[in-house]
């Protein structure tokens, strides 16, 4: 095991399920104000498959594809078996937090989910050592938003998750061509607007992303544009200013939340489709 060092890079990653990046470009004038004003960058990221939400969970995590990791369905209950960010993290000698659905706690904490048992979780030996889990998938963004800067403020991580589901709950419903989906992904450009601030000034490089998209029927899972293209808008004063890079592969998002973080990638991470 290596020496354990002092972090002092802090990231957050917001994780919005199911926003797809063209209505991204269309609703989310926040971030794209940051982005016309030089103070973040907009990528386009092209999902891994399948593109469903477990899979994907396990894949920004851990930058290691389906058919390595083994996490390829919703209905696959149990631990990942990579070394994630929060593994990277806690062995540089850093804090992890989340505010996030309970599959994020299956994943890298404890399998199965017991609400009772694990809806609040606050253990050093765990992946993520600051946990507050929802297993209600309408349970409110504003909820979660508020849940993660609880967790920012009171233990200061230096990688913090929030995940938020409304979009992709909205899009289920009322498919990704509907008002209230649209509206979804703006009321989640509004939260992010009201403690974006916040959180630069506290220090925290800021990368917004989805998991997958959604496509007209209120699906994703498959290999179509609509389910697979989603935004990573990225605050940071590491990453390179006006570098040219308009695509990437979501595999490519782990390995970058190591470089802004400053630490080692795992030795099963991979850049693109190598």
């Amino acid at each position: 095991m290596p020496a354990k060092t002092q972090m002092t890079e802090k990231l957050l990653l917001l994780v919005l399920d199911g926003c797809r990046y063209d209505i991204a470009m269309e609703q989310m004038g926040v971030l794209n104000h940051y982005v016309d004003y030089k103070q973040a960058q907009l990528i386009k990221v092209l999902a891994e498959m399948p593109s469903s939400s477990r899979a994907l969970d396990e894949v920004l995590a851990t930058g290691v594809p389906s058919y390595r990791n083994g996490i390829l369905a919703n209905a696959d209950i149990r631990l990942s078996k990579e070394r994630s960010l929060f593994d990277l993290v806690k062995t540089a000698g850093g804090i992890t937090a989340a505010a996030a659905h309970y599959w994020q706690s299956e994943l890298f904490n404890q399998a199965p989910y017991e609400m009772k048992r694990d809806r609040i979780q606050h253990d050093p030996q765990k992946g993520i050592q600051h946990g507050i889990f929802y297993n209600d998938n309408q349970y409110p963004d504003s909820h979660v938003f508020a849940d993660g800067h609880f967790l920012l403020r009171t233990y200061q991580p230096h990688l913090l998750l929030i995940q938020a589901r409304n979009i992709a709950e909205t899009g289920h419903r009322y498919t990704s061509n509907s008002k209230e989906y649209r509206q979804s992904v703006s009321q989640a450009d509004q939260l992010i607007g009201v403690y974006l601030q916040d959180w630069l000034a506290a220090g925290y490089q800021v990368l917004v992303t989805a998991s997958h998209g959604m496509d007209e029927y209120g699906l994703h899972g498959g290999s179509t544009a609509a389910q697979r293209e989603v935004p990573l808008y990225i605050f940071s004063d590491i990453f390179p200013p006006d570098c040219g890079i308009e695509k990437m592969n979501q595999l490519e998002v782990a390995p970058l939340i190591c470089s802004l973080l400053k630490i080692d990638t795992s030795e099963r991470m991979q850049i693109g489709r190598s």
